[in-house]
């Protein structure tokens, strides 16, 4: 049941001079208010993303052109819901794009009236960073993926056609920049515990063999293709971020 208006307003106040005078139902009811509008912004922005579909298709489809001939750059469907199920999956993709830095702001106004002074002068580059980290990892694999694709179609040899199905096309993707994105966040993660006095930069530096040995096994298990470029496009970077991170921190710290 949602809070009443005469009584959203006080809690709003007192959140605003001190967030410690809330009591858990408000922090969860303001939770609450949080999510609802990144949902609503989600919904709307994927019904926007809808009508930009042809471009988004095409978008997706150059590097597998790139890889391919003009005449043979065609995907094929298997089943009639095919091509519904691929303009939702657009549709999905676009609004989780689209509504990221609106579920970044609310976030953001959630935990700032927590933060002391010192924390929220590095919230912010933190966001930012993160945000950044994130796209950088999703161009990573647009640029390697014509790469990835040449690989994959022709390690069966020169008797194999490829006949691809753009949902399963589409899929591997997705799956790719998401999982590049997310560890691309890695330097951040290092950076904070750094800050939080968790680890130090001495101890990362006397560990940096196993941490390679980590970071190349890592690449070679959890990349989705299990192509060379792609392990190779996100073993590297992860390495320089690790001792680019050190040197962030010892700055940091100072």
């Amino acid at each position: 049941m949602a809070m009443p208006l005469s009584e959203r307003v006080p809690a709003l106040r007192r959140l605003r001079a001190k967030p410690d005078a809330m009591t858990l139902g408000e922090h969860l009811s303001e939770l609450r208010r949080r999510l609802m509008i990144t949902v609503a912004a989600f919904v709307v922005l994927a019904c926007v993303s809808v009508f930009f579909y042809n471009w988004e298709f095409a978008l997706m489809r150059h590097p597998f052109c790139e890889v391919q001939q003009a005449s043979a750059c065609r995907f094929y469907v298997t089943a009639p819901l095919d091509a519904l199920s691929l303009r939702v999956k657009f549709a999905a993709f676009g609004g989780l794009v689209l509504a990221s830095p609106v579920a970044l702001w609310e976030l953001w106004r959630f935990v700032t009236p927590g933060l002391r002074a010192t924390e929220k002068r590095y919230a912010v580059p933190f966001v930012i960073a993160s945000v950044v980290l994130f796209l950088s990892g999703c161009a990573v694999v647009y640029l390697v993926l014509p790469h990835t694709l040449g690989w994959l179609i022709h390690i069966g040899g020169p008797s194999i056609h490829a006949l691809l199905n753009p949902n399963a096309y589409l899929t591997l993707v997705l799956l790719m920049m998401l999982l590049f994105g997310l560890t691309f966040e890695f330097p951040v993660l290092l950076v904070a515990l750094q800050l939080a006095r968790v680890i130090t930069p001495a101890a990362l530096l006397r560990h940096w063999r196993w941490a390679v040995i980590g970071i190349t096994v890592a690449a070679a298990v959890f990349t989705p293709s299990s192509d060379p470029f792609s392990m190779i496009a996100l073993g590297v970077p992860l390495v320089v971020f690790y001792f680019a991170s050190i040197g962030v921190g010892k700055l940091l710290r100072r």
